[in-house]
């Protein structure tokens, strides 16, 4: 709930990462190293958008809740009450799932 008290600006998107899996479906326990990174999170808060040259608010393209597909490298850790989050623009981040 700290994010709640985080409002990001302009056209930046806070996300939660997914937790990587640690065991298979076969039961196997899967080592740190063995692990994937996890590139799904889910939007947690987002800015009202960047603003364009003629002063208009072009709005971000991602809703809070939405499941969301990050780049491999990017984006800021931000500590938020001993829980991690990330801070994206939106134009960095590569889709959304559609459910």
């Amino acid at each position: 709930m700290a994010f709640r008290k985080f409002l990001p600006l302009f056209d930046r998107v806070l996300v939660e990462r997914l937790i990587a899996e640690t065991v298979t479906k076969g039961g196997i326990m899967l080592p740190e190293k063995a692990q994937g990174k996890v590139l799904q999170a889910t939007v947690v808060a987002v800015g009202p958008g960047s603003v364009n040259q003629k002063g208009h608010v072009l709005p971000v393209s991602v809703k809070v809740g939405e499941k969301v597909l990050l780049p491999e490298y990017g984006g800021t850790k931000v500590s938020l009450e001993d829980k991690d989050y990330f801070l994206f623009r939106d134009g960095d981040i590569l889709g959304k799932y559609v459910e």
